[in-house]
Formats: C-alpha cells, sequence, structure tokens
C-alpha cells in the first residue's frame, strides 16, 4: 500500500491552476474594485463574496452531476476541459478592461497631484507637516470640483466630515511625528478619498464597470463547473488510508501555483503602486491555466487511474456493497454519532474560512496601506517558500499523530499569528513575515485534513456530493465574511481586520473539538460494520 507519487503530481496540476487563479483574483479584484473604480470595503466585499454565492449553488451542484457522469473520459475530466477553457478566456478578457480603467485613472490628477505627492517615498510619512500639505491639496481639488459642477454641496461637506475633519483632528493631537496607529488611520482617511475620486470617474460613465463585472461573472461561473469535479479526483484516485498524504501532495501543488501567481505578478512590476495595469498578468495567468490542462489531459487518463484504485479498494476490504447503499439518502445513511461529527466539522469549516478568507481577501489591501509593505517583497517571497516546504511533512504528521490532533496545533498556531499582526508597526518586513509564514504553516495542517475528514465520511461513489458540502460551508463563509468584515474596516478602519479573523478561528478551534469522526482508516484486522457500512478496527 504505497502512494502513487508520480499520478497523484498529475492530478495535482488541476489545483495548480485553481491557485493560480484564485491567488491572482485575490490579490488584484479587490485592488482594484477599491483602488481604481472606487468601491468602499463593504462594496468591493460583496462584489467578492459574489463568486461565493454562486459557488454554494453550483459547487453541490456540478459536485453531484459529476458523481453520475459516465462519459469515456471519466467523471470528472469533462468538467475540468470546459470550466477550465472558459474560466482562462475570461480571466484574458479583463485586461481590457484594466487598460480602460487604468487610462482613465491616469487622464486625471489623481496620480500626479495627489497619490504620487502623498506617497513620495522620499518623504517620512510620519511626518505630521506632511500630510498638512496633503489635506490642503485635497482642500484646493474638493473645492475647485464644487465650483465647477463635478461634485455637489453635499459631497462636498461629507468630505469635510468624514476625511478632512477626522484627518485634522489626528493632526492637531500629535506631535511632529505621528504614531503608528495615527498614522495607519490617516492614511486610511486618505485612501478613502482617492476610492471617491475613483467612483466619480467610474460612476460618470459605468460602461466599463459593467463589463467588468459580466467578465468576471463568466470567470467565476466557469471556475466553479470544474471546482468540485476537480477536488472529487483526488479521493476518487486514492484509497482513504493514503488520502492525507495525497492532498499534501495536491495542496503543495496548489501552493505552487500560488507562488508563480505572485512571481507573475512581480515579473511585470505591479508592486505598490495603486493604478499600474494589470492586464499583462491577466493574459499570461490564462495561457498558463490552458498549458498546464493540456499537460493534464496528456498525463491523466482518469477512467484507467479509477479502475487502478477501485481494484486496490477491493483487494483491502476498503470497497463498500455500493448495490446496498445506493438507494440510500446520503446523509439518512450516515450514524447519528457521524452525521453530527459530519454537521460540526462543516461548522467549524464555516468558521475557519470566516476568519482566513477575510484576511486573505484584503491582504494585498492591506500590508501596503497599514503596514507599508508590499506582499511581493523578498522577505514574503520566502515566508511562502518556508509554508510550501512543510506541507509534505504535515501530511505525513497528521498519518503518524492523526488529522484531528494535526488541525488543532495549526489553529494554534494560526490564532497566534493573526492576532500578533495587530501589533505590528510599519517597516518591520521580516518580522511580519515570520509571522505570516507561521500562519500559513497553521493554515496548511489545517486544510490538507478538514476536506479529506468531510470526504472519509463518503461512500466512495458520492465523494462528489461530499465535496460540495466541504465548499458549501466554505463558501458560505466567504458570501458572509467579505461583506462583514467590509462594514467593519469601514467603520473602525482596517486595523480591525486581524483581530477579527483571529475571533473567528477561535471560535472553529472550540467547535473543532467536538468532532470525533473522520480519521483515517487503519489497515489492521479490518471488518465491515454491517449497521452503518464503516470499516472498523
Amino acid at each position: 500500500m504505497k502512494l502513487n507519487y508520480r499520478n497523484t503530481f498529475y492530478v495535482g496540476l488541476i489545483f495548480f491552476i485553481i491557485s493560480l487563479f484564485w491567488q491572482t483574483y485575490d490579490m488584484l479584484i479587490a485592488r482594484t474594485l477599491i483602488d481604481k473604480y472606487g468601491l468602499n470595503q463593504t462594496w468591493s466585499g460583496i462584489v467578492m463574496a459574489m463568486d461565493n454565492v454562486m459557488a454554494v449553488i453550483l459547487l453541490p451542484l456540478f459536485g453531484a452531476l459529476s458523481d453520475k457522469n459516465n462519459s469515456k473520459k471519466g467523471r470528472r475530466t469533462p468538467y475540468i476541459i470546459v470550466g477550465t477553457v472558459l474560466a482562462a478566456f475570461a480571466f484574458m478578457a479583463l485586461s481590457y478592461t484594466d487598460y480602460v480603467q487604468t487610462l482613465k485613472i491616469k487622464e486625471t490628477d489623481l496620480i500626479t497631484d495627489h497619490y504620487d505627492i502623498a506617497f513620495d517615498s522620499e518623504i517620512d510619512a510620519s511626518e505630521r507637516s506632511h500630510w498638512y500639505i496633503v489635506i490642503e491639496r485635497m482642500e484646493e481639488e474638493r473645492v475647485s470640483a464644487y465650483q465647477n459642477g463635478s461634485i455637489s454641496g453635499r459631497k462636498l461637506n461629507e468630505w469635510r466630515t468624514q476625511i478632512e475633519e477626522p484627518m485634522t483632528k489626528i493632526l492637531d493631537d500629535n506631535g511632529v511625528m505621528l504614531s503608528t496607529r495615527d498614522l495607519s488611520i490617516v492614511k486610511d482617511l486618505y485612501y478613502k478619498y482617492l476610492s471617491e475620486r475613483a467612483w466619480e470617474i467610474t460612476a460618470a460613465d459605468p460602461t466599463n464597470l459593467i463589463i467588468f463585472s459580466s467578465i468576471l461573472f463568466v470567470a467565476l461561473v466557469s471556475m466553479a463547473i470544474f471546482r468540485s469535479p476537480a477536488v472529487a479526483l483526488m479521493p476518487d484516485t486514492t484509497i482513504k488510508p493514503l488520502r492525507s498524504k495525497a492532498n499534501a501532495i495536491i495542496t503543495l501543488m496548489g501552493a505552487s501555483g500560488g507562488i508563480m501567481a505572485v512571481y507573475i505578478i512581480m515579473l511585470f512590476g505591479i508592486n505598490r503602486h495603486t493604478y499600474d495595469y494589470h492586464g499583462m498578468v491577466y493574459i499570461i495567468v490564462g495561457i498558463l491555466m490552458l498549458i498546464i490542462l493540456a499537460i493534464f489531459l496528456w498525463k491523466v487518463k482518469e477512467p484507467k487511474i479509477v479502475e487502478e484504485k477501485r481494484r486496490l479498494d477491493k483487494e483491502l476490504g476498503l470497497q463498500p456493497d455500493e448495490t446496498r447503499v445506493r438507494n440510500k439518502k446520503t446523509l439518512a445513511s450516515l450514524t447519528a454519532k457521524r452525521r453530527m461529527s459530519l454537521y460540526i466539522l462543516l461548522g467549524s469549516v464555516f468558521l475557519l474560512f470566516t476568519g482566513y478568507n477575510a484576511v486573505m481577501s484584503k491582504l494585498a489591501d492591506y500590508l501596503p496601506k497599514v503596514l507599508n509593505l508590499n506582499l511581493f517583497d523578498y522577505q514574503f517571497i520566502i515566508a511562502q517558500a518556508l509554508v510550501i516546504a512543510a506541507i509534505l511533512p504535515f501530511g505525513i504528521l497528521s498519518m503518524a499523530i492523526g488529522r484531528k490532533k494535526t488541525i488543532m496545533i495549526g489553529m494554534i498556531m494560526l490564532i497566534v499569528s493573526l492576532g500578533n499582526v495587530f501589533f505590528l508597526k510599519e517597516n518591520q518586513p521580516w518580522l511580519t513575515a515570520l509571522i505570516i509564514a507561521g500562519a500559513g504553516t497553521g493554515w496548511i495542517m489545517i486544510s490538507i485534513n478538514t476536506y479529506v475528514m468531510v470526504v472519509e465520511l463518503s461512500k466512495g461513489y458520492d465523494v462528489g456530493r461530499y465535496t460540495g458540502y466541504y465548499y458549501a460551508a466554505s463558501m458560505t463563509a466567504q458570501i458572509f465574511t467579505p461583506v462583514f468584515s467590509g462594514i467593519l474596516m469601514d467603520r473602525y478602519s482596517r486595523l480591525i481586520l486581524f483581530p477579527y479573523a483571529t475571533f473567528f478561528v477561535i471560535l472553529a478551534m472550540i467547535t473543532m473539538m467536538f468532532v470525533n469522526r473522520g480519521e483515517a482508516i487503519k489497515l489492521k484486522k479490518l471488518v465491515i460494520n454491517p449497521d452503518d457500512e464503516e470499516l472498523v478496527e
């Protein structure tokens, strides 16, 4: 009983594609919505949640449909082909909308007379006098815009009460240099001004935003078509006792896809600047998705690999009697204890993603605007490399000490790491990277085990359905958390982000304590329990 690393690697190519897409999406889309189109944190959160609304509906659907598929290419492969091709071309089409909106921004004075002056690298941003000059320039622009009819008197008054007066009060209450927290709040208020300027450009002609949203909708639906089938392919091709190790490998492949996305963004010079053109990133990512899909189709013959796995199942006595259980409803066929463990486990998944996704969807916005750091600095690349190096060892660790214990250790690491980000000061790249590496390592320990614990409760033939349950829980969280965290950030500033995330991970840890099913099957004196059709020792 050995894992086929070669087959698992090639199956993992689809996870490389998925992470390549979503890492690029997380780093650029929210930033684009806020900076280039001018949406606030709440509305950008709503837009970012839309893909998850679709996912909650579509992932279980396509997972269940792929369970019933009898294509010559296998149950999952046809969905992978259609979804990847459509998503790649839609992603590449975003380059057009990004070009148009970037051009609109550059035709105004927003960059040269405001952004570039406020964030001049040769000026110490903590100097109070600098921000008085910034406020003065804002005052001139807002009054001029009111006088020429570009904005109403109400908008001018809102700018005064919501941005100018709070900024001035903070400056008046400080000495020559601003404290770290006060500087973060001042910058946060100024970014609101920049976003409002961008929104005025968008509102004057919303055509490009409509096109952007439509193309994004197609891309997100396309990703939903193949995500559950792709994830279900791993348990389809791997016997139950080896799934944590296999999941570690495909998680490694996914993490590599995320790293590739970062390198692509770095390659095209997209740095801290808010208004860089992102189009070439979308094009290159789309092309890579198609190339990797071609390699997957060349190397992975799903029917053959699945048949080999079924043969091994029979040899080891791991294959349930499908003729006896296919007529039962999936959840109704579970014992009460297993069903309750499934519900609690899905609840923990929801809470975990509520905390973690809030950070991931806003990290590219938070780091430069609160900590004056760039996600693409080499310190963070090293941190990501350390996390990737830890994936396979933690997959092996979970086989040694158990999935639940590995998850609990990971949760503790995640809580400690996320909780400490709030106390960081500006320009501490190594310390910040170390903490983020700790959070990433904790998340890896959790993520490589939670999914396989869910599908461990399936009967084998309905893995796609249980994959859908897992993603329904995680995606529901990702609907809720961008909106709710966005509301809190609009009200209390970006500083609320990491305390918010820490709180929900703590709740997830509490619920996880009550999960008592989903561990890997031990192949020692295995018999079939006729009452609940699970393997017991």
